[in-house]
């Protein structure tokens, strides 16, 4: 399932549209990342004028027994009662998707919790929470496979709906712990480089943490060169799920937009399973948690913003939905300068 072909970029269309911007009635190279990403958007349609039709941002919800080890600022419980937030629309994510004229979907993959039939919500539910990691694995591996095989279906479905820009989010209390794990293996580097206090934790629990990390990697020996070995070994099924919305992406030619540091390794597990993605990805952010640049860097990704977000759930990503479409925009929209009549500079 997870050797599906996924193609580069074609450099013939990204030529193509950098022909246009450097037509357009500005002086070249004036509107910096805007034109890079107007550049890319043709380049991943393989259509010199594309259309952003329906954009949707995709969170995935799950919970994970580490929290039992005191390493989050909030309870367990904390995730469901923010997936019904969502689903009211009164999350962060759902106020900036609605900026984006983006629609949430929002789905549980692995609540400790059970919704029943609840209006609104996906229910993919792989396991009631990952395992605590101290002392086993998050996964086992057919269920870390069908957790990266829910983001690929997902993204399919979605569009054959009609939607062709995506958003990977993410809900679960305690998941920047495997988030931290997942980076320090696939890195190479220290628990200490990539962990950060997630939810704000203080000084106390942040030791207990990177021991609690530290210990999970120990017990557990993920492969560093098997991407979905780790995920089973220290990661998490919304980590899973968002790697296969990556792939997913990268495999219908259509763009994805990662969030903060979750969504990121996320990411870095497809980019380990075929780094092809990195084609298909924007970083829409550089979160304040310590790993993610780490993250970012060893994908090559170098993000649009940095805010100082923490929050998650795809709301970094939604303002960047924002940004994306203005570069496209201003691609479209603007005249040339033969169109404007506008004199072109002296060389």
């Amino acid at each position: 399932m997870l050797n599906f072909k996924i193609e580069p970029v074609k450099k013939d269309f990204i030529d193509i549209a950098w022909k246009r911007l450097n037509s357009l009635t500005k002086p070249q190279g004036s509107l910096g990342r805007l034109e890079e990403i107007a550049a890319r958007l043709v380049g991943i349609y393989e259509d010199p004028m594309p259309e952003i039709k329906k954009k949707a941002v995709l969170v995935f919800a799950s919970d994970h027994g580490v929290t039992e080890e005191g390493i989050s600022a909030y309870p367990k419980e904390v995730t469901a009662q923010m997936v019904f937030n969502m689903l009211r629309g009164g999350a962060g994510i759902n106020v900036l998707a609605r900026h984006a004229g983006a629609d949430v979907v929002v789905v549980d993959i692995g609540v400790d919790y059970d919704f029943g039939e609840c209006k609104g919500l996906i229910s993919k539910k792989v396991v009631k929470g990952a395992g605590n990691i101290t002392k086993a694995p998050a996964l086992s591996g057919s269920d870390a496979i069908k957790c990266i095989e829910i983001g690929i279906e997902l993204v399919k479905e979605y569009h054959q709906k009609g939607y062709n820009l995506f958003a990977a989010g993410e809900m679960g209390i305690g998941n920047t712990t495997p988030s931290s794990a997942v980076v320090s293996v696939l890195t190479h580097s220290q628990v200490e480089e990539v962990t950060g206090k997630g939810t704000g934790i203080d000084e106390e629990t942040f030791k207990r943490k990177i021991e609690v990390i530290k210990r999970a990697i120990k017990i557990n020996k993920p492969n560093p060169s098997d991407p979905v070995d780790v995920l089973a070994k220290v990661g998490g099924p919304e980590i899973g799920a968002i790697a296969g919305v990556v792939l997913g992406c990268a495999s219908l030619k259509i763009p994805v937009v990662i969030d903060g540091f979750i969504s990121t390794a996320g990411a870095l597990i497809a980019y380990c399973i075929n780094p092809v993605v990195r084609d298909y990805i924007f970083a829409s952010h550089n979160s304040v948690e310590r790993g993610h640049k780490i993250a970012l860097e060893f994908m090559g990704l170098k993000p649009l913003l940095d805010l100082n977000l923490r929050l998650g759930e795809g709301t970094g990503a939604a303002i960047v939905m924002t940004i994306i479409e203005a570069g496209l925009k201003i691609y479209k929209e603007m005249a040339t300068f033969d169109e404007a009549g506008v004199s072109k500079s002296v060389k």
